[in-house]
């Protein structure tokens, strides 16, 4: 299938891109989707439009301050976004944890001014960075801390680049949802932004289960296609983790939603895992192309493969990695429904809301402008039912 990006834009307004959260997270407005038919509601109505029996599904991983700003002494300003741990381990929880060195992947603004394998310092947190390469930066550090208190000291919630202003303090939580627990992301999976505590308890009370599981968010989200032909498209690579209990509830749903892009991006990539372990590869690794290739089996067969390997292992837990990319023509395995905010023209996360309703997106996003709802991260809701 030859793709054209063409298909995929739409005319955004810079007065729709919202530059500030609502004043309450569930103060957002949310389109309904239901197999064809649209409607509005606020966002605090979503408990009664879920379907009961449903499985919700978010993503819990919390975005951490990956924006290091250091000086030379000549005061020449280096920005240091990090994109992916690399050593003491690429398991971002182990090295968040580590206490004197640690190396990252990283973005490296005004690079010119700063030489391979010299240092900056920041005295007043006896940290040194080295740069060790390219787009590889070292930090040592001796007051005995971990990198996660390291960051909470001198690292800046990095919002996405349309928001286009200086972090302020509220950002520090309302780009975080309020369930955030896992460090590793560097942005966040929005579509969570808008629940709360009190919404999360009323979807429980009623015949709707909650479930979490965790992929770390990467700069990669944002990267824009440009290729001509959409399959072209180099996906960024995300690490994942889900536990046993995220497979028992799967196996026992009538119906699963996904809080999220990155929830549904882990959802069906547990799948083609499965698909790769009936196969006979062990490798947690979901490549872009595998729904493309790979012969489908049934959900449960697959979802059970995950569980039978677990057991095997005897792993409560299960890390791995996906650079799933969802498109038109994609067959969903796992997902019947997904929450998400409005997307920027001819993303892949456009492409991922194409695949799950078809050309009807269109539709959504017209909606969406003509009644002035709020687009991108900080943005407004939708509840898409296929």
């Amino acid at each position: 299938m030859n793709l054209k990006l063409d298909d995929f834009l739409y005319d955004l307004p810079e007065d729709k891109i919202a530059k500030h959260p609502p004043a309450n997270r569930a103060d957002s407005k949310l389109l309904f989707y239901n197999q064809g038919d649209i409607s509005h509601y606020e966002f605090k109505d979503i408990e009664n439009l879920i379907p009961d029996q449903s499985l919700l599904v978010f993503n819990d991983t919390k975005v951490i301050p990956a924006r290091i700003i250091l000086h030379k002494e000549t005061g020449a300003r280096i920005e240091i976004f990090l994109l992916e741990p690399l050593l003491p381990s690429k398991v971002h929880e182990e090295v968040m944890n580590a206490t004197d060195s640690c190396s990252w992947k990283c973005m490296i603004g005004n690079a010119k001014k700063w030489k391979s394998q010299t240092s900056l310092r920041l005295e007043s947190l006896s940290l040194e960075a080295i740069r060790t390469g390219d787009s590889e930066v070292t930090f040592k550090w001796t007051n005995n801390i971990t990198f996660s208190d390291l960051l909470t000291e001198i690292g800046k919630i990095p919002l996405p680049p349309y928001i286009d202003r200086d972090v302020e303090e509220s950002d520090q939580e309302r780009y975080q949802t309020v369930y955030s627990k896992m460090n590793g992301a560097v942005a966040a999976p929005t579509a969570g932004l808008h629940f709360t505590d009190e919404i999360i308890n009323k979807i429980s009370s009623k015949e709707i289960k909650t479930d979490y599981l965790t992929l770390h968010v990467s700069a990669g989200t944002f990267q824009p296609i440009k290729s001509e032909n959409i399959a072209d498209h180099p996906m960024h690579n995300e690490q994942i983790w889900i536990d046993k209990k995220n497979l028992e509830n799967l196996l026992e749903a009538k119906k699963v939603i996904a809080v999220g892009t990155t929830s549904m991006r882990t959802l069906e990539s547990l799948y083609w895992y499965g698909v790769r372990l009936i196969s006979g590869d062990k490798n947690f690794f979901v490549q872009k192309t595998d729904p493309y290739k790979l012969n489908a089996v049934d959900r449960n067969s697959a979802l059970q493969a995950v569980m039978n390997h677990m057991n095997a292992e005897g792993l409560d837990k299960i890390g791995g990695h996906t650079e799933i990319f969802i498109y038109p023509g994609y067959q969903f395995q796992i997902c019947n429904g997904l929450v998400t905010n409005y997307h920027l023209p001819g993303s892949t996360l456009i492409l991922l809301v194409a695949a799950f309703i078809g050309e009807d997106w269109k539709k959504v996003y017209e909606s969406a402008i003509d009644n002035n709802y709020r687009f991108l991260s900080y943005g407004d809701s939708s509840l898409l039912l296929r």
